[in-house]
């Protein structure tokens, strides 16, 4: 039996945190035990499920509820539990931006704390860090050549755009729910207080756990990404900067290595999505 509640007006305050909360007020820095997120379509809803998240209420179209096989059988794991299932018909949806994108069904779920970016890197040999990738359909593609081509965690400095951020688990296809990923952050509950980790500490931490750390960037050093030495790295950090203006010339001086991507027709450098993808492919191999 589900809990379905049926909405009629789009001002309804059940529709609060669907319509009308940001990205920022549900993410909750200053409180962040009562962060939350919004997952949405039906795949990436059951991969965030199947990672363990808790759902806090789920809002479906009417339409999808009675004649949509995927949304049936992620609405079977709520049945026998008090989670709201709120329903309305597309006239009133369609008042939510992107409602279309969202394949007639979102999910809002409460975030978990983060862990320790060290203790999630014990025992693995392929990460992946980013520095400062802020468009999340990025963030969210990255994640998604990460969880098929061999990537067991990524790492991300306090400037990258959140993971759980809609657009991001949406162009992840749910592999935000299935790598493996954290901050780069100081501990220290009092935000203003906290200590900057990246580059120079957290590099040497990762170094001192056996990393060798390669950063994508085209310099005059840069080695060839099947460099044979490269390869045969026992543990590495694959280092991927932002949009744009790429590493800092801090970080790049503090890694092992500066890595290219041979190209043809003179082109000089990728989109960091797809670079994501030719590093994640090529240094993936153990």
């Amino acid at each position: 039996m589900l809990n379905i509640i049926e909405i009629k007006d789009f001002n309804a305050p059940e529709l609060d945190v669907y319509a009308r909360l940001t990205e920022a007020q549900l993410l909750n820095k200053d409180h962040p035990e009562d962060g939350m997120f919004i997952a949405e379509s039906p795949k990436v809803i059951g991969r965030a499920l199947d990672a363990g998240y808790t759902p806090v209420s789920v809002l479906v179209e009417q339409r999808q509820l009675e004649e949509n096989d995927e949304t049936r059988q992620v609405l079977r794991r709520y049945e026998n539990t008090d989670i709201p299932i709120y329903t309305a018909d597309f006239d009133v949806l369609e008042k939510l931006t992107g409602f279309k994108l969202t394949r007639g069904m979102l999910c809002v779920m409460r975030r978990r704390p983060l862990q320790n970016y060290l203790e999630l890197c014990a025992g693995k040999s392929r990460i992946a860090i980013l520095e400062n990738v802020m468009n999340p359909t990025n963030v969210g593609a990255i994640f998604r050549s990460a969880a098929a081509l061999h990537m067991e965690a990524v790492l991300l400095t306090p400037g990258c755009s959140d993971p759980l951020y809609r657009r991001a688990s949406r162009v992840s296809m749910g592999t935000v729910f299935q790598v493996p990923w954290t901050s780069i952050q100081d501990e220290n509950e009092i935000r203003c207080q906290r200590e900057i980790l990246w580059p120079k500490q957290a590099i040497t931490e990762l170094k001192q756990m056996g990393y060798k750390t390669a950063a994508l960037a085209l310099t005059d050093d840069s080695v060839s990404i099947d460099d044979s030495n490269l390869m045969q790295e026992e543990k590495l950090a694959v280092i991927l900067g932002t949009e744009g203006d790429g590493l800092m010339q801090e970080t790049m001086e503090l890694c092992d290595y500066t890595v290219k991507i041979p190209m043809a027709q003179g082109v000089d450098s990728l989109n960091v999505a797809a670079a994501s993808a030719v590093a994640f492919w090529q240094l993936g191999k153990r």
